[in-house]
C-alpha cells in the first residue's frame, strides 16, 4: 500500500496504520473521512490528474467551502509534486478568476455550491483544461467521483512532494501569491510545521479544531499539519461561538487555534455558559493572524488557563515568533522570541536599532519564497543582506521579545507627527459598547491626515457614545494617539481570517481626495 520511497508524514503511512481512524470530522454534518478513505482518494485523484497530463510543477486551483473533500484535494496535490492553491469563497467571478489566472491553474476543482463562480471563471480561463466538480453537478465540469475512477488509490514509489501557492488576504490591495521552490524529494518527506511541532505537542492522539476557513493559510496549513502527524482535524463548516464550544466538548478536542475576533465572540457568550464549558481536554489554544487586544488575551487565559499560546508570522514562511502564556504574562503585548529565522530591527537608514526603539521588523533564516510572477514585490520585501520584512513596525525589549507596533501601510501621519492606530484599536476593543473597530487617518485641511474610529457598535452609535469612546481612549492614552471623531458602521470590512482590509475601509474616505492615499 505503501510506496517504498514515501516519507513519514506521508497519509499512507497513517492509514497502514489504522486506516479506520478519522483524519477528518465535518463539526456540523458529522462527516467523517478515515485515514483509509483519505489515503485511496487522494490517491486516486493524484493519479487521474496525472492521467490528464497534469505533472510536477503545475497548479490546481480549489473553490469550495470548509468540505470534507477538501483535504483529499490538496493531498492529492501535495503527494504528486502539484501546487495547491485554496481560493477565497468570498471573492467575485473577477477576483476568483484572477488569482486562477495568476497561479496559472491548469485544474480547477470546485463544489456545486461555488457553481456560479466556478462557471464564469473557467468560461474566462482557457488556460484551465481540467474541470472538476466536487460534489453535485456544475455545467462544463467532471463529476468528482466519475474522475476518480478507475484509478488505484495506493500510494506510488515515484510520488514528489507538492506545495500550497497560497496567496495574501489582500489586507493591503490585490492577492500576491506566494510560491516557494519544490524539494523534489518523495511525498511526505518534508514537514513545514516542524518548527512548532515539538512545542505543541502534534501526534496520533492529536484532535484539532479548525474554525475558520480552508481557503486561508493557517486553517489550511495548521489541520495538513495535524494530518501528516496521523491526527484528527475537527472542522468547523462556519465559525460560532458556541459552535466552538460545543465542538470542543463534543469531540474532546486537544489543540485549537483562533484569531482574536474569535476570542471576543466567545467572551461574549452568557457568563453561564462560559463557567459550564468543558474545556479540560483541551492543551494549548493558539491564535495569531490579527492584533490581540491585551484586555481579550487576559480575559482567555484568567478563562481557560495558561495554554493560550501565540504566534507571530505570515503566509511567507520567513520568519517565526512563538509566546507561551506565562511568558506574555511577564511580557504583556509581546509575541515571542524567534522559533524560526533570526529578527533585527532597523531604522529608515537600515541600521539596527537597539532594545525598546521601533522600526521594520526583518527576518533571516526563513524559508525562502517569491511572489509569483511579480520580482518588484518580492524585491521590495528584501534588503541588501537578503533579510526579509512583512511590512511590519516593532520593536524587541531587553530580553528579545518582539513587540509589534502596527503594519507600515497603517501608520498615521498627523500634524508631522507619526500615530500607530493599534494602540487605540488596542484601548476601544475593550469597551462594552465596541463590537469592532479600526482607527485609521482621514483626510483633514491643517493636519494632513485626523485619526477617526470606525466603529461597529452595540446596540446603536450616537454623538454620546462617540464622546464616551474619545474620553475613554483619553484616559489611556496619549491624546494624539486616540481618535478626533467616531463613525458608526453597520459592519467593518473584516475578512473570515479576521484579518481587517483596511484599504477598502479607507478608500471610503480617500477615493475623491487628491491628497495622501494608502
Amino acid at each position: 500500500m505503501v510506496g517504498e520511497l514515501a516519507g513519514p508524514w506521508h497519509p499512507a503511512r497513517h492509514a497502514a496504520a489504522d486506516p479506520t481512524r478519522p483524519a477528518v470530522v465535518m463539526a456540523g454534518s458529522g462527516a467523517v473521512v478515515t485515514y483509509g478513505d483519505l489515503a485511496d482518494r487522494s490517491a486516486r485523484l493524484a493519479s487521474a490528474l496525472r492521467a490528464r497530463g497534469v505533472g510536477p510543477g503545475d497548479r490546481i486551483a480549489v473553490l469550495a467551502e470548509n468540505h470534507p473533500r477538501y483535504f483529499e484535494v490538496c493531498w492529492a496535490a501535495l503527494r504528486s509534486g502539484l501546487y495547491a492553491t485554496p481560493i477565497s469563497t468570498a471573492l467575485t467571478a473577477g477576483e476568483a478568476g484572477y488569482i486562477v489566472s495568476d497561479a496559472g491553474a491548469s485544474v480547477l476543482l470546485a463544489t456545486e455550491r461555488m457553481a456560479d463562480v466556478a462557471r464564469a471563471v473557467a468560461a474566462e480561463q482557457p488556460g484551465v483544461l481540467v474541470r472538476v466538480a466536487i460534489d453535485g453537478a456544475i455545467d462544463g465540469f467532471e463529476a468528482y467521483d466519475d474522475v476518480l475512477a478507475g484509478h488505484a488509490g495506493r500510494a506510488r514509489s515515484d510520488e514528489p512532494e507538492g506545495g500550497m501557492l497560497l496567496y495574501s488576504s489582500g489586507t493591503t490591495g490585490r492577492p500576491k501569491g506566494i510560491q516557494r521552490p519544490l524539494s523534489g524529494k518523495p511525498a511526505g518527506s518534508s514537514n513545514p510545521l516542524a518548527p512548532f511541532a515539538s512545542r505543541v505537542g502534534f501526534g496520533p492522539d492529536t484532535v484539532y479544531l479548525s474554525p475558520g476557513p480552508l481557503y486561508h493559510a493557517a486553517p489550511i496549513g495548521w489541520s495538513l499539519g495535524v494530518l501528516r502527524h496521523g491526527g484528527t482535524v475537527v472542522v468547523l463548516e462556519r465559525f460560532d461561538a458556541e459552535a466552538a464550544l460545543g465542538a470542543i466538548e463534543r469531540h474532546r478536542v486537544t489543540h485549537a487555534q483562533f484569531v482574536p475576533t474569535m476570542f471576543i465572540r466567545m467572551l461574549r457568550l452568557p457568563e453561564a455558559r462560559r463557567a459550564g464549558f468543558d474545556g479540560s481536554s483541551l492543551r494549548l489554544v493558539l491564535h495569531a493572524a490579527a492584533p490581540c487586544p491585551p484586555e481579550v488575551k487576559e480575559a482567555m487565559i484568567a478563562w481557560l488557563g495558561p495554554i493560550v499560546d501565540e504566534y507571530y508570522a505570515g503566509s511567507e514562511g520567513s520568519g517565526i515568533t512563538y509566546l507561551t502564556s506565562e511568558e506574555w504574562l511577564t511580557h504583556r503585548g509581546s509575541v515571542g522570541r524567534p522559533i524560526l529565522g533570526a529578527v533585527s530591527i532597523t531604522g529608515d537608514d537600515g541600521n539596527e536599532l537597539g532594545p525598546g526603539e521601533p522600526g521594520t521588523i526583518w527576518f533571516t533564516g526563513g524559508t525562502p519564497y517569491e511572489y509569483r510572477g511579480d520580482a518588484e514585490a518580492t524585491a521590495a520585501r528584501r534588503d541588501r543582506r537578503g533579510w526579509t520584512t512583512l511590512d511590519d513596525i516593532g520593536y524587541l525589549d531587553a530580553d528579545g521579545f518582539l513587540h509589534l507596533t502596527d503594519r507600515r501601510t497603517h501608520m498615521i501621519v498627523t500634524g508631522g507627527v507619526n500615530v500607530y492606530p493599534r494602540e487605540a484599536e488596542d484601548v476601544l476593543a475593550a469597551h462594552p459598547r465596541v463590537d469592532d473597530v479600526a482607527v485609521i487617518g482621514v483626510p483633514h485641511p491643517e493636519l494632513g491626515e485626523e485619526v477617526r474610529a470606525v466603529v461597529k457598535p452595540v446596540g446603536p452609535g450616537d454623538d454620546a457614545l462617540a464622546r464616551e469612546l474619545i474620553a475613554y481612549c483619553r484616559d489611556r492614552l496619549a491624546h494624539l494617539k486616540c481618535p478626533r471623531s467616531v463613525d458608526f458602521v453597520d459592519v467593518l470590512p473584516r475578512l473570515p481570517s479576521g484579518k481587517l482590509a483596511k484599504h477598502v475601509l479607507k478608500d471610503r474616505y480617500w477615493a475623491d481626495h487628491p491628497g495622501r492615499r494608502i
